[in-house]
């Protein structure tokens, strides 16, 4: 089995990673930076590509290079986790740069779905291969401030109940909440101005309480479900409901 991982530098996408590893998956991280501590513990399984997902140019490059496909192989089955994002801008419309909402729907929208589109190619009922989006509890519910990040999340949820809807035999896929993780991410939102995120005192409230999820017991919960039987029953998930 093999697995591609994007966003494995830190966080959740690094917590991820790691699990997989220490299942004996072999990984291709994806991501600006790579991960040092995981390539020392784990030097034959992991592979990384330094790749920023929000150059759309530079990936259409790597994906033609044959590298994703090269890497994957016939390997049965293959996983592809979109796990990369980036949360700017944050604030009302009308306040949002131009570069900044470009640079989001490129990286939360754009490369999702090229990743998925290359790695879908080679799956057959002989060659099952399975994707996951990390959606967000912000594809359901409409925040003030975050109405980039909302929507880029959506259409995540609505990419995967489209492809569910080919029914492509050998390809399984499902846009998967994982709950409020203690990550970086959570930290940049304590860090916003009220002004732009009207909801930030609820999630410094999450981190005060100890109410954030630990990465490593959501990338164990999370890997335990994609690979599982009951992956793909539903191409929109919610990972706290399935525990």
């Amino acid at each position: 089995m093999r697995a591609i991982v994007t966003g494995h530098s830190r966080g959740l996408g690094a917590a991820i990673a790691e699990n997989l590893l220490e299942r004996g998956v072999t990984v291709l991280g994806i991501a600006r930076h790579g991960n040092a501590g995981l390539a020392t513990r784990f030097p034959g399984l992991l592979r990384q590509t330094a790749l920023d997902l929000s150059k759309l140019d530079a990936l259409d490059d790597w994906l033609s290079s044959g590298e994703l496909a090269g890497f994957v192989g016939a390997e049965s089955p293959a996983i592809l986790i979109n796990n990369a994002g980036l949360l700017q801008p944050i604030g009302p419309l009308g306040t949002q740069p131009a570069g900044g909402i470009a640079q989001t729907v490129s990286a939360n929208v754009a490369a999702p779905l090229m990743l998925a589109n290359a790695f879908a190619a080679g799956a057959s009922a002989a060659h099952p291969r399975r994707i996951v989006h990390i959606s967000s509890g912000a594809a359901r519910s409409p925040y003030s401030g975050w109405s980039v990040y909302c929507a880029t999340k959506a259409a995540l949820d609505h990419h995967a109940r489209a492809v569910a809807e080919e029914a492509r035999p050998g390809l399984q896929i499902c846009s998967l909440a994982p709950g409020v993780v203690d990550t970086d991410m959570q930290g940049e939102i304590r860090a916003t101005e009220a002004s732009a995120f009207p909801q930030r005192e609820r999630f410094a409230d999450l981190k005060r309480s100890g109410a954030l999820a630990r990465p490593e017991h959501c990338a164990a919960a999370l890997v335990s479900h994609v690979l599982s039987d009951a992956f793909g029953r539903t191409p929109v998930a919610d990972l706290r409901e399935l525990a």
